[in-house]
């Protein structure tokens, strides 16, 4: 697995493992709110995302609708990670997670287990449980979380081979709010890590990954944008930038100015 503390280097760089299985992209892509099925269709296939978020319960209010979504999400030629978006309770989570799994014949699901509706926080009391009993049922887990610690040391306790914390609340678009508490996180979670919910701008992916995240998942940034296409592209680069940054190693801030020109050989009375 690609971990902050093993690097890679060549081809791989742009590559992330999850669950054991590679994928060519860092960026996981959202898939509603965009103006339109043609804007959806040509930001993915500008951005090459690894995986594309699907909320089952939105998809199944409109049967219609559901089917020629499906149909598009078939047409992008894209792995799927369905999500179980809008879930409050444990039963509500491991029923979706189930049709899910029937519908989009996969077995990977993004866990959302809501605790509160003003800010999509996650249910920080059931989410490990949760966790567990998807596990427990061989679904692959990508749990969405808060940035607190404990909490996302417990979801790799329980078997989470990823871990999902949040930049921001979801949609807010305020980029990292806490930078402490996610470093702190990327420098004692030894597995795979990828900030989901909270990005509003580039700046901000290439940020978390500067910081040695292993990924992003975006939607509303891309979805809201004036012109989605064009920010799907221009994320897609961030992520690659600040991975190739992360990798590079970054110098060490200094207290001090430091001359960037050396001055062995200038006259005597210009470095006086």
């Amino acid at each position: 697995m690609t971990t902050a503390n093993s690097k890679a280097t060549g081809t791989q760089d742009s590559r992330i493992t999850l669950y054991g299985e590679t994928f060519q992209s860092r960026l996981l892509l959202g898939t509603s709110r965009y103006p339109s099925p043609e804007i959806l269709h040509k930001a993915v296939e500008v951005s090459k995302p690894a995986m594309l978020t699907a909320s089952l319960r939105r998809q199944s209010q409109d049967k219609e609708g559901s089917k020629s979504f499906w149909k598009l999400l078939q047409q992008l030629n894209t792995p799927i990670l369905p999500n179980t978006a809008g879930c409050h309770s444990k039963e509500e989570v491991v029923a979706t997670a189930q049709m899910a799994r029937e519908i989009f014949e996969t077995d990977w699901i993004k866990l959302e287990l809501i605790g509160d509706d003003y800010t999509l926080q996650p249910d920080t009391v059931n989410l490990v449980s949760t966790a567990q009993a998807l596990i427990s049922m061989g679904f692959k887990v990508l749990p969405y979380t808060t940035d607190d610690l404990v909490l996302c040391q417990k979801l790799v306790d329980v078997g989470c081979q990823a871990v999902m914390p949040w930049a921001a609340p979801i949609g807010t678009g305020k980029g990292p709010i806490n930078p402490f508490a996610l470093q702190t996180l990327r420098d004692r979670i030894k597995v795979p890590m990828i900030i989901d919910a909270g990005l509003g701008l580039p700046s901000h992916a290439c940020c978390v990954m500067e910081w040695g995240y292993d990924g992003v998942l975006l939607n509303t940034a891309v979805a809201l944008a004036q012109d989605p296409v064009s920010m799907a592209k221009a994320f897609q680069g961030a992520v690659e930038c600040g991975r190739a940054a992360y990798l590079a190693g970054a110098m060490q801030p200094q207290e001090n100015a430091q001359p960037s020109t050396p001055v062995l050989g200038t006259p005597f009375w210009h470095q006086m």
